[in-house]
């Protein structure tokens, strides 16, 4: 597989050295360099690239703005992988879902494990799509989390709850939950209405792996859950239809 890239940074030195890197690269082809965000931008269109090694600090157009341009593109999701001189951006890096965070000066054995984190990313992302087509398109999605993409299978999912901006995966399996920087609002769209139901502003259910409903609550593995009270006429059809 070859990932098509732009490399943008408004240091000259900074940008060939990333240019030379993806060059060296085998699964990576660079389709341009950029000096400025805006420059980038006004091409982005076109190229479709599928990956960004992109500077934060530019003058005209910063890499969390171009990045925060980027989602509001339905037509180009590349990954993005920040290139910068400063450390503290880490946490906004990952908020605007960067796949990987270079810190200045870095090696090209660090620029290679960030471009090998891309490929697995891509191929992940087709392994999805293959699935979509061959198997139920119901069975698995794919969540950010810490930098990487997990697959997580519907029929593992216990409940999920709503942190704000994050939501927290729960699994039947015992394995660790997963934190991932997305609304509920967002992974209640994601989630098969079939199988998953949302009963509170903060909770998402398995319906599959409810044990017991009293009036007001449902107990889901070894908790119980409240029921909403704008939540409580769905749920009560959906009880409904076995009673």
């Amino acid at each position: 597989m070859i990932l098509t890239c732009i490399a943008v940074d408004d240091e000259p030195l900074a940008l060939g050295l990333i240019g030379g890197f993806i060059e060296q690269t085998p699964f990576l082809q660079l389709l341009g360099k950029y000096s400025s965000g805006i420059a980038a931008m006004k091409e982005l269109p076109e190229l479709k690239p599928d990956v960004i090694f992109l500077d934060i600090q530019m003058p005209d157009l910063s890499g969390m703005e171009l990045t925060r341009w980027l989602s509001q593109s339905p037509n180009l999701a590349p990954a993005v992988i920040f290139t910068t001189a400063f450390n503290h951006f880490a946490l906004e890096g990952y908020k605007v879902n960067a796949l990987d965070y270079l810190l200045k000066p870095f090696s090209y054995e660090e620029f290679l494990r960030a471009a090998n984190k891309a490929l697995n990313w891509r191929e992940m992302l087709g392994a999805g799509e293959a699935g979509k087509i061959k198997d139920d398109p119901d069975e698995f999605l794919f969540l950010k989390s810490e930098y990487q993409l997990v697959k997580v299978m519907f029929r593992d999912i216990l409940y999920v709850e709503g942190l704000k901006d994050y939501a927290k995966v729960h699994f039947s399996t015992g394995e660790k939950s997963l934190l991932s920087l997305i609304t509920l609002k967002l992974l209640e769209q994601r989630l098969p209405a079939r199988q998953f139901m949302r009963v509170h502003r903060s909770f998402i259910i398995s319906l599959d792996k409810i044990k017991s409903v009293t009036r007001n609550t449902i107990q889901i593995g070894d908790i119980h859950i409240a029921v909403g009270e704008q939540y409580k006429d769905s749920f009560n059809r959906f009880l409904s239809r076995w009673m």
